[in-house]
């Protein structure tokens, strides 16, 4: 898909020691590589970036990204969410990010990433540039994915713009539960123009952001859109916590990308 020459786009890997449900997890061993550096040399397979770079407030992984000569930005220890770290290094960047300069958040929990989820997510906004924020929207294909609630689901309209995102089961299914449902999950890849996290990151957390959860809950709540970026079913997990690790581990090695960095 063509660029448009005008827009420049910044990846950003939030990671921090500090989780509550995984202290460490950023430098935890997966396959002999740290989690963080299948995320960065995953990103890095992208063609895109104008700059791809970590974004933490620990030593014990900037010295790490320092040793593998990652490009790493220190940002306050104070952020408890990812968007916020990412905003506070988006000031930083060594390129100047202007207001329509698109940001993009990868998760740094996302060790099994594919470089095209990068070009999913950064389509709609190439086709249109009046989107502000999508979010990449990958079909749920197990039943008991749908049921984790370390998964967060969401729902969306036939335009394809988020209307609410949950870690319940949702869209309610009645019946036996298929892939005909179309549930989708939310994916740890974000894009947002910048003019656009800013204002996020500047607004207090909103009701259903805090009983979700769940960060694009408070994108409604200041009204507006995400849209979703569609992208198919695949093994492809995230690691939330100790007992993800063996399933990551389990398909890691048969993903394309595995031996490609």
């Amino acid at each position: 898909m063509g660029r448009n020459n005008n827009m420049k786009v910044h990846g950003i890997i939030p990671a921090r020691m500090a989780a509550s449900r995984f202290p460490g997890k950023p430098l935890h061993p997966i396959l002999g590589r740290t989690m963080i550096e299948h995320v960065f040399c995953r990103a890095r397979l992208y063609q895109g970036w104008d700059e791809l770079v970590i974004a933490t407030c620990d030593k014990e992984i900037a010295d790490f990204a320092a040793s593998k000569k990652f490009p790493v930005i220190m940002t306050g220890s104070h952020h408890t969410r990812a968007l916020d770290r990412v905003a506070e290094a988006a000031t930083k960047l060594r390129v100047p990010v202007r207001g329509e300069d698109v940001i993009v958040c990868v998760q740094g929990d996302e060790p099994m990433m594919a470089p095209d989820m990068i070009e999913a997510v950064l389509a709609p906004m190439q086709k249109d540039r009046r989107i502000p924020a999508t979010v990449l929207a990958m079909a749920i294909g197990e039943e008991s994915v749908w049921r984790n609630p370390d998964t967060v689901k969401l729902i969306h309209n036939d335009q394809g713009e988020v209307l609410y995102t949950s870690r319940s089961p949702v869209p309610y299914c009645k019946g036996a539960y298929s892939e005909a449902l179309g549930a989708r999950r939310i994916y740890g890849i974000f894009a947002f123009q910048w003019k656009y996290l800013r204002a996020f990151t500047e607004h207090p957390e909103t009701r259903l952001e805090k009983l979700e959860a769940c960060d694009s809950n408070r994108i409604l709540d200041m009204d507006f859109r995400q849209v979703i970026a569609p992208y198919p079913y695949v093994k492809s997990y995230s690691v939330d916590s100790l007992r993800d690790l063996e399933m990551v581990e389990a398909h890691m090695r048969n993903d394309p990308y595995w031996g490609a960095y």
